[in-house]
């Protein structure tokens, strides 16, 4: 082959290889995926839990995605939220606590600024959990609320007309007052998943239901008394943890790290219908309300206020 030819040839072959490379990495940013280290060592993947949990579902998919990557040694749950959702804080528990028990790659949550009730729900799941001496954290606790408007449309004359196929169907709506036996069945849908938190932190930390429910009056903590009940494993800044992770797998004080790629929501995204949930999820993280659920709902809320 002539060196022009055989040149012209390498030449294409490396444009292929780098559009080849730009292809995979921009995909990756697209889909809010990590990008695989290509010929590199091993690394921690690291998870943020930022602002109100909304459906805890952008956290769970990068545990699921950093889970099946082979380069993972550790996972750090990076937290700075308050809390949230019920049901996101529970689907992020359990996803940790399933990772815990079938992998046998350590599990480290950290708590900056603030971990409370969901959030600190949530680092349940881990092997291990550290704080900052000043980090806010325990609320643990269920919080239900909601507006009453009845009053304010009785001034306004608007009457919402309801047909509905049981005496509670509309408990909780704006546009009535609670009854008690209303308020009951609320009241013990919040007394049920308050045992739950209950036991999973008592489980988790190894502390006597007892000892637990003492605590468990929606209290903060800080991270020095949190780690002096029990509730933390000690105190440490996010670089420490990681230095902690990168030792206890080999990859020295300094290990490499990913995180996930969140795709923001922007104008395109509205004109072309993004899904509730995200958005939901979107606005309580900048409003820190997460009061309603789909249609205006009462919501449980495991959420420091």
């Amino acid at each position: 082959m002539p060196a022009r030819s055989r040149s012209s040839f390498l030449a294409v072959g490396l444009l292929l290889v780098v559009f080849a490379v730009g292809a995979v990495v921009a995909a990756a940013l697209l889909l809010g995926r990590s990008v695989p280290v290509v010929g590199g060592g091993g690394r921690i993947a690291v998870v943020p839990l930022n602002g109100v949990i909304g459906t805890g579902q952008g956290a769970v998919r990068a545990l699921e995605r950093f889970r099946e990557d082979g380069s993972v040694r550790a996972f750090v749950l990076e937290i700075r939220s308050p809390g949230g959702s019920v049901g996101g804080s529970q689907s992020l528990y359990r996803e940790l606590d399933s990772l815990r028990h079938e992998d046998d790659r350590p599990i480290y949550a950290w708590i900056g600024d603030v971990g409370a009730s969901g959030a600190y729900y949530a680092a349940l799941g881990a092997d291990s959990i550290f704080a900052l001496p000043g980090s806010i954290t325990g609320s643990i606790g269920v919080i239900m609320e909601f507006p009453e408007f009845d009053r304010l449309m009785d001034k306004a004359g608007v009457r919402l007309e309801v047909i509905k196929s049981g005496e509670h169907k509309d408990m909780g709506s704006p546009a009535r007052k609670l009854t008690d036996s209303d308020r009951a069945i609320l009241q013990q849908v919040v007394d049920d998943t308050y045992a739950q938190f209950v036991d999973a932190v008592a489980s988790n930390r190894h502390l006597p239901r007892d000892t637990v429910k003492a605590l468990a009056d929606g209290r903060i903590f800080s991270g020095v008394r949190a780690r002096d009940l029990g509730l933390v494993d000690g105190l440490a800044t996010f670089s420490e943890v990681l230095a902690r992770a990168g030792r206890a797998t080999g990859l020295g004080d300094h290990p490499q790290t990913v995180r996930p790629t969140e795709r923001r929501v922007g104008i395109l995204d509205l004109l072309r219908g993004v899904s509730q949930t995200r958005l939901e999820g979107w606005l309580a993280s900048w409003t820190g309300w997460a009061g309603f659920g789909g249609g205006g709902a009462p919501r449980l809320l495991y959420q420091w206020r």
